[in-house]
């Protein structure tokens, strides 16, 4: 996938391919300048992106891959966040608490299940209550191993139903996260401020905030904010009279209305 990005040098459109480090350095094809541009976005951030361009794009099938990849990045930045954030409160040095938990996650890289064990221990320590959401059912893992491992070909309406639910997912836990999610987020700040000290000096850095389904509401306009539904009124009761509480399908259809503009950029090679 590809995005645009500005050379600051002669101020030409350019297309770079993302990584995985979310760190880019780039030549300008027509001047030659040298640029790093740094993309703060967290993994899964990207690749439920990615999954809804591919979605708005006709590639269903494809999308499934991305929005099933980021449910498991998710639940690594809920453990990294509720691990950096407990650290925190026990005083512990940063480098020192990341260094540990890089060390631990090592153990479970290679597994997922594992990975999702770590990240219902964290939700049981930090909220104190079962992460009821976890049942195969509730997470549609036989639609996503169906159409991964068994090579099905699912319709638009049956991977917009996966994504909804995915989406509304980690839109809540990010909700029960708050300022929690700041913990894992250093994280990348601190592998950029590593890359950014070894640049030479003739190259500019750049730093940037691609909006996209989870951002724009969690750092964007305040209009996002204020639009979304809350947590507890998403299948709760009506509160006051006001507008219908939302299901998770009619949640992700109002996200996709404010913030789909903001995937334009992405670009299948």
């Amino acid at each position: 996938m590809l995005f645009p990005t500005t050379c600051p040098n002669c101020l030409c459109e350019n297309r770079a391919e993302f990584t995985d480090s979310s760190i880019h350095e780039l030549t300008c094809p027509n001047c030659k300048a040298r640029y790093c541009v740094f993309v703060r976005k967290q993994k899964f951030e990207m690749l439920f992106d990615l999954g809804t361009r591919a979605l708005l794009d006709g590639y269903a099938r494809e999308a499934v891959a991305s929005f099933a990849a980021a449910l498991e990045r998710f639940f690594e930045f809920y453990v990294r966040a509720f691990a950096l954030e407990r650290a925190a409160q026990r005083g512990e040095e940063f480098g020192e608490a990341l260094g540990t938990l890089n060390a631990t996650w090592r153990h479970v890289v290679s597994q997922s299940e594992r990975q999702v064990g770590m990240f219902a221990l964290a939700y049981l320590l930090r909220e104190g209550k079962e992460p009821e959401f976890l049942s195969g059912k509730a997470l549609g893992t036989d639609f996503r191993n169906k159409v991964i491992h068994r090579g099905y070909i699912p319709g638009h309406a049956e991977v917009e139903e996966y994504a909804a639910r995915i989406f509304a997912l980690i839109d809540r836990l990010l909700s029960e996260l708050g300022d929690t999610a700041q913990h894992a987020e250093l994280a990348q700040e601190q592998l950029f401020a590593n890359h950014l000290a070894a640049l030479p000096d003739s190259v500019t850095a750049i730093f940037e905030e691609h909006p996209g389904m989870f951002r724009a509401r969690r750092f964007g306009q305040e209009h996002l904010a204020k639009s979304r539904p809350s947590p507890a009124n998403v299948r709760g009761p009506n509160v006051g009279g006001s507008a219908a509480p939302l299901n998770d399908a009619q949640a992700f259809q109002q996200a996709l209305r404010e913030r789909s503009q903001g995937l334009r950029h992405f670009k299948f090679k």
